[in-house]
């Protein structure tokens, strides 16, 4: 059995998860949870941990794995109302193999490659629908956001995004790179996670959206 906040805790995170490929920050998911300081979200994980739901890695910052999510109990079933039934429905495994193009700039923009004959194979569960590319991150601009050199970023084609969003930005027709986006009235800001990069502007009309991302991939050697 999971209670109430249990089990909202853990959809917030499968949710963050699957949207950003990242794990929420305890500040955001003490926001999301309305509780005023982080001890009752350590207590939440340590609980959903204990229960088989989630996995914790220690030695990672904002590495969350969800291993498990509960399903609802039916009306016809009387439980307190604090209260949601942990029965396990267990994540598909099946894998999406969708192409790598090469390495794109998390720092200064650099081109990326238009073809390629290398493939990733990524579980369907882990990016959800759409049409995906993989690129690899050249540069360290985006740390902040998790984001590191030699990662693979998942990319979920599209051509647009909302504000906040990490995009594959395409400038003039030739330079391709990984930042945050930012409207500014007829210009987009291509925002950095690194204090020592700068900002980016950029007229409208010269930016092409390429993609948003949809998840990462760390090899550790």
């Amino acid at each position: 059995m999971l209670t109430r906040k249990q089990h909202k805790l853990l959809l917030f995170i499968d949710s963050h998860l699957k949207q950003t490929g990242f794990s929420p920050s305890f500040d955001e998911m003490k926001d999301a949870m309305g509780l005023r300081s982080k001890s009752g979200i350590h207590r939440l994980i340590s609980g959903l941990e204990e229960r088989g739901f989630l996995r914790r890695h220690h030695h990672r910052a904002r590495a969350l794995e969800v291993i498990h999510l509960p399903e609802i109990a039916s009306a016809s079933e009387a439980l307190p109302a604090n209260v949601v039934r942990g029965d396990f429905v267990r994540q598909q495994n099946s894998a999406l193999k969708i192409p790598l193009y090469g390495r794109i700039a998390a720092g200064l923009p650099i081109e990326a490659l238009a073809e390629t004959d290398t493939f990733l194979d990524i579980p369907k569960d882990m990016i959800g629908s759409g049409e995906f590319y993989a690129l690899e991150v050249a540069g360290d601009s985006m740390i902040d956001a998790g984001i590191m050199d030699g990662d693979h970023v998942i990319i979920r084609r599209a051509e647009d995004a909302e504000n906040g969003q990490i995009i594959v930005a395409l400038i003039d027709n030739s330079e391709v790179t990984l930042k945050r986006l930012r409207r500014k009235g007829n210009t987009i800001a291509l925002e950095p996670a690194n204090p020592r990069y700068e900002t980016r502007i950029v007229p409208a009309e010269r930016l092409h959206i390429q993609g948003k991302l949809a998840g990462l991939i760390r090899r550790y050697h």
